[in-house]
């Protein structure tokens, strides 16, 4: 496909430190061009001191917006005009729309997460989720499974620091979605992770195990997996996890990060531009690409 850059030109970008290695360029620029969209998407290398001037430069050159990765996420959420409800529950964005000056912040991954599920036929609505981690994409996770209507999410992680950051959601949800039932539990407490999963109707890694260094590795015992469970991860690269192997063979029904990731960035595109990105397109054609390159 041939690129032309007009006077008309929107201009989207993504703003984070390091970005040279995101395919969201890519991603978005083959999407405007499939679409005939007068849109380019570039990448800035900004750090979290620069963010409030990358954003004034973002209403200065009527900027439609962007994506905003590590380490300016959650800066950038005390930086915006308007927060989605799901953004201001974790405080951070991933999305920033430009309505005219106004920037209102999104956050992506939590959407991205449940689309991924509902792709492979899976609804979230009345179920009970494990979650794996208290992290950005888990706290993510939580806050919108928890807003679109799951009935109960368990969240394990080590005692850690982010341990009191899955506390903070527990009490968050508790106020923003107060007829969902939200435990913490140590990831450490092996019985209490064996009866949750067992309980539970969808099970989510949300944690870096299985990425490398930790390829090969699970949280989860392959015993406590069972046919009627639904497992997802957030780790895309393997494109399939030993959790996901091991869930695979124990007959469960399987959601690999790799579609999480896709979906939140065609929620941003979608934010950008009111249409749905042409997501079995970019397929093809980044099959041809390498396949360990991230989106956002």
């Amino acid at each position: 496909m041939e690129t032309w850059i007009s006077g008309t030109t929107g201009l989207l970008c993504l703003l984070g430190s390091p970005v040279g290695h995101s395919g969201s360029p890519a991603m978005y620029n083959f999407s405007f061009q499939k679409q005939k969209i007068d849109a380019a998407y570039v990448a800035f290398d900004v750090t979290k001191e620069q963010m409030p001037e990358a954003l004034n430069a973002m209403r200065l050159f009527k900027m439609r917006g962007g994506n905003v990765t590590m380490p300016c996420k959650n800066v950038a959420a005390t930086l915006m005009d308007e927060l989605s409800p799901a953004a201001k529950i974790i405080g951070a964005v991933n999305v920033v729309v430009n309505d005219d000056g106004k920037l209102i912040g999104h956050i992506t991954d939590g959407i991205g997460f449940v689309r991924n599920l509902q792709e492979h036929g899976i609804d979230i609505k009345g179920k009970h989720l494990v979650v794996l981690g208290a992290g950005g994409a888990a706290t993510a996770i939580q806050v919108q499974a928890a807003l679109d209507g799951a009935k109960q999410i368990t969240i394990f992680n080590r005692q850690d620091e982010f341990y009191s950051r899955a506390e903070s959601t527990a009490k968050k949800l508790a106020e923003a979605a107060p007829a969902v039932k939200v435990d913490v539990v140590q990831l450490e407490n092996t019985d209490r992770l064996k009866a949750a999963i067992a309980d539970a109707d969808i099970l989510v890694n949300a944690t870096t195990v299985g990425m490398k260094p930790d390829d090969g590795v699970s949280l989860v015992d392959p015993s406590f997996l069972r046919a009627d469970l639904v497992v997802a991860d957030t780790v895309y690269n393997p494109l399939k996890t030993k959790l996901i192997e091991d869930a695979e063979k124990a007959g469960a029904k399987t959601a690999p990060g790799k579609g999480m990731l896709l979906w939140q960035g065609a929620a941003g595109y979608q934010l950008w531009t009111g249409q749905d990105m042409p997501v079995k397109a970019y397929q093809a054609f980044e099959e041809e690409r390498e396949p360990d390159r991230s989106l956002v």
